[in-house]
């Protein structure tokens, strides 16, 4: 697709970024063998991959706002505009050695998600969207899947972990969504799950306790594809809260009425 110069100056970053974190991803089998040497390494290659984005997005756009994973926000000279970056979304997955993790940048602007990268580099997979121009994945235009039935759908969460609190509502969720669809998906990088509802390749997803660096692309690239976004309380702000609903626009309804169907 031809973008837009800031979707341009956010593919360079999130390419220049992927790059580091493949060489860096080859090393992790070496270092399995002590998993707090593995963890050390993985968390300077994250703040190393923010380092690195930040100054490229930083130096182009000087006047820009900052909200990154690893660092101090940045309120910006320029009020209505603000990069939203995790330089390394599915930490555990890099951390195990397993090719699953991403670049997620977004540009948001008054508020609202304008601009979205997500790079797989593991699978060489670039997901772009830019608010009313569409989404894609590798210059291929995407679109969200078109099942119309809940037992045709497959779908993708987070499950909690560690202290999480979130975990009865999740198990209520699975509950009812596992026998009423073809299957759950966990694959631990949320920013992957929503460029896979964008892709059709999963029909919806659902998640709580999120960050806004986790999703802010993602949902750009689900509603340029013709997909449905919308927090699962009704009402809020699907970045402050950390909750998301996305899916295509058949079965929306259905899989929002049955999570907003439980005492939260």
């Amino acid at each position: 697709m031809q973008g837009s110069a800031n979707l341009t100056i956010m593919i360079n970053a999130a390419r220049k970024a992927g790059r580091s974190l493949v060489k860096d991803f080859r090393e992790i089998e070496n270092l399995q063998v002590s998993s707090k040497a593995a963890g050390d390494f993985v968390t300077r290659a994250d703040i190393a991959s923010e380092k690195l984005i930040r100054e490229m997005l930083m130096e182009a756009r000087p006047n820009y706002g900052w909200l990154g994973e690893e660092s101090e926000p940045v309120a910006g000279k320029d009020p209505t505009r603000r990069w939203i970056v995790d330089p390394l979304d599915g930490t555990t997955n890099f951390l195990h050695g397993l090719p699953h993790w991403a670049v997620s940048i977004a540009l948001e602007f008054k508020g609202e998600i304008v601009a979205a990268v997500v790079f797989d580099p593991a699978k060489d997979e670039l997901f772009v969207a830019e608010k009313g121009a569409g989404a894609f994945m590798n210059d291929r235009r995407l679109r969200v899947s078109n099942r119309s039935t809940l037992i045709e759908c497959l779908f993708a969460t987070g499950v909690p972990f560690a202290s999480k609190r979130t975990l009865p509502a999740m198990m209520h969720d699975l509950g009812q969504l596992m026998p009423a669809s073809s299957g759950m998906r966990r694959w631990g990088a949320a920013a992957l799950d929503l460029a896979y509802v964008a892709a059709g390749r999963f029909d919806g997803f659902w998640e709580r306790e999120l960050s806004p660096w986790d999703i802010a692309a993602g949902l750009l690239l689900v509603r340029e594809a013709g997909g449905f976004t919308a927090p699962i309380r009704e009402g809020e702000s699907i970045l402050e809260r950390g909750e998301v609903i996305a899916a295509n626009a058949e079965i929306f309804d259905s899989l929002a009425r049955i999570l907003r169907n439980r005492p939260h």
